[in-house]
């Protein structure tokens, strides 16, 4: 059995295609970033995204990330690091449509070209009438324990919809 170049594009279209498979399923708007090591081809980074919970109107979500810099990095094949911290504000007023189920993905963002996922969770902590966020990185195989936590609270008067 020698090298075959057949075989050798066929996996590279497939490690492709699963990364595509692992498109964003929601979106953020960069707010800015800062360099924290330097390389030839663009820096490693600690990135600052925003966005806005999907069902809940008036809350936005603040997530910094690492970001790895480089060839590879550039072209999306370097793996970032686990690392994320996590800040959710009111930014107006609450406004919910429907009720919420107790825990739900709000967020996912794609870590590596295939399988590492950045994802951020909504809890209902349905005591305290208080919206939970988590974020943390998975992989296929295996995730890290490395996560964060934030917790918005609405302001007297609305209680938060859950669904049965």
């Amino acid at each position: 059995m020698g090298f075959n170049m057949i075989d050798l594009r066929n996996t590279i279209v497939f490690i492709v295609l699963l990364g595509l498979a692992e498109l964003p399923t929601s979106f953020a708007n960069e707010i800015g970033s800062v360099n924290t090591k330097f390389k030839f081809f663009g820096s490693d980074k600690i990135v600052i995204d925003a966005f806005d919970d999907p069902k809940v109107t008036g809350v936005t979500c603040y997530v910094s990330r690492a970001q790895t810099g480089g060839i590879t990095g550039a072209l999306g094949v370097e793996e970032d690091t686990s690392d994320a911290s996590i800040a959710c504000r009111q930014i107006g007023p609450i406004q919910i449509k429907e009720p919420l189920p107790v825990k739900e993905e709000v967020f996912t963002e794609r870590r590596s070209i295939i399988f590492k996922k950045l994802q951020v969770v909504r809890f209902i902590d349905q005591k305290r009438n208080a919206l939970i966020y988590l974020t943390y990185s998975d992989r296929l195989i295996d995730g890290s324990p490395k996560n964060s936590i934030t917790a918005v609270a609405p302001l007297e008067g609305l209680i938060i919809p859950v669904k049965p």
